[in-house]
C-alpha cells in the first residue's frame, strides 16, 4: 500500500500547492452564477413547490463543482506527466492498475469534495436549504466524484495534447454538465428535450443529490442510484483495462 498512499499523497499535494487555482477560483465562478441567476430568476421561477429559485440553484452548483473539478483533477495531472515526461516516474515503480487507479480517483474526489463543499459554504448563506435525506447527499457527491475522476482518467490517457483534452472537456464534459438541470428541471423542457435529458447520465447525479435537500427529484433518487452505480462501473472498467494495457501510457 506504500505506492498507492505515495501516489495518492502526491496527487492531493499536487493541486493543493496552487489553491488559489484548483479551489478558490471555481468557488468564485459558482457565486458568481448564483449572484447572476438567482438574482434575475428569483422572482420569476418556481421549480418545486415552497422552494424559492436560489435554494434550488445551490445543489445544483455545488454537484457541478465536484463534477467539473474531480474531471479537472485526474485529467489535468496525467496529460501534464506525459508532455514534461515525468510519467515514467509512475510507471517504473512495482504498482499496480488498481492501485494507479485508485490513486488517481481518489484525489480527484477529495478535491471534487473540497470545492464542493467550499461552494456550499458560501452559497448557504443566500437560501435556507433542509436536510431532507443526508445519505443521499453523500452518495451522489461521493459516486459523481468517483465517475468524472474516472472519466478524467479516461480523457488524461487517451489525450497526448492540451488541446485533445480541451476538447474532450469542452465538447462533451461541460455541455452535459450544464444540460443536467443545473439552473432548470426538465420538468420545464419540451417532451422531446425531457426524453433526450434521460440519456444524460450527469441528470441522474444532480436530480439526486438536489433530492437529498428536499425531498423532490424529477426521477426516483433509486432509480437515479442504479444508472449512476452502472455508469461507473462500465467507466471503471474502461479505465482499469487501459492502465492495465499501457494504453498510450507505455511506448
Amino acid at each position: 500500500m506504500i505506492g498507492f498512499q505515495t501516489l495518492f499523497y502526491k496527487e492531493v499535494l499536487r493541486f493543493l500547492k496552487v489553491a488559489t487555482q484548483t479551489i478558490t477560483a471555481p468557488i468564485m465562478t459558482a457565486m458568481l452564477y448564483l449572484l447572476i441567476f438567482g438574482h434575475v430568476l428569483e422572482e420569476h421561477v418556481q421549480v418545486y413547490p415552497g422552494v424559492k429559485y436560489t435554494a434550488f440553484l445551490i445543489p445544483g452548483l455545488v454537484m457541478m463543482s465536484v463534477l467539473q473539478n474531480a474531471f479537472a483533477n485526474s485529467s489535468s495531472s496525467l496529460i501534464q506527466s506525459k508532455i514534461t515526461g515525468n510519467l515514467v516516474f509512475i510507471l517504473l515503480p512495482p504498482l499496480s492498475h488498481w492501485e494507479l487507479f485508485s490513486a488517481y480517483v481518489l484525489a480527484s474526489i477529495v478535491r471534487g469534495l473540497a470545492v464542493g463543499a467550499g461552494v456550499f459554504l458560501v452559497t448557504i448563506w443566500f437560501a435556507h436549504l433542509s436536510f431532507v435525506a443526508p445519505i443521499w447527499i453523500i452518495f451522489f457527491a461521493l459516486l459523481g466524484a468517483a465517475i468524472l475522476g474516472t472519466m478524467g482518467l479516461i480523457a488524461g490517457i487517451w489525450a497526448e495534447k492540451f488541446d485533445q483534452l480541451a476538447a474532450f472537456q469542452n465538447f462533451l464534459i461541460v455541455p452535459a454538465t450544464f444540460l443536467s438541470g443545473v439552473f432548470y428541471s426538465i420538468k420545464s423542457l419540451p417532451p422531446f428535450w425531457q426524453k433526450l435529458s434521460h440519456f444524460n447520465p450527469f441528470f441522474y447525479m444532480i436530480d439526486g443529490f438536489r433530492y437529498g435537500f428536499f425531498g423532490q427529484s424529477d426521477v426516483d433518487p433509486s432509480v437515479s442510484a442504479s444508472i449512476v452505480s452502472l455508469f461507473f462501473i462500465l467507466l471503471a472498467t474502461i479505465a482499469v483495462q487501459m492502465l492495465k494495457r499501457g494504453y498510450k501510457l507505455r511506448h
